[in-house]
């Protein structure tokens, strides 16, 4: 057999061995009951902000500390400890995806994906018909 074509098929064997092994590390998303029940393995929560409460985040103090509570889409709600820096207009998210485990009664996150209000909101109406661009003055 040719070089190339060996390394052609090792090439091709390494694709296929790195989609199964990220397939496996696929999760699904839980909520904070399954993730305290998850035995300290990471989890993914789906959850919204608990606008109603009290958000700590200093950053002349510690930078890399911020605090909040959420509410699962069943309701539950928990405090949230992340250390890493407050994401820019967290406070205007529709949604948030934490990713971390329980600790206690705890949430320690060692991720936020928030999902932001759309600024092309007003164009996705226009373009489907909803509204006319005079009314959006």
């Amino acid at each position: 057999m040719k070089p190339t074509f060996i390394a052609a098929l090792l090439l091709i064997a390494g694709a296929i061995g790195l989609f199964i092994w990220s397939g496996s590390k696929m999760d699904t998303y839980s909520n904070f009951s399954q993730a305290a029940d998850n035995n300290g393995r990471s989890v993914q929560v789906i959850c919204d902000l608990s606008k109603d409460k009290e958000m700590v985040y200093d950053p002349l103090n510690d930078a890399n500390y911020f605090t909040f509570f959420a509410k699962d889409k069943d309701g539950l709600e928990r405090k949230i400890v992340y250390y890493g820096a407050k994401p820019q207009d967290f406070e205007l998210s529709e949604g948030i995806v934490l990713t971390g485990k329980m600790a206690g009664d705890e949430f320690i996150a060692s991720n936020i994906l928030m999902k932001c209000p759309s600024k092309y909101k007003d164009e996705e109406i226009f373009v489907r018909g909803e509204q006319t661009p005079s009314s959006t003055s």
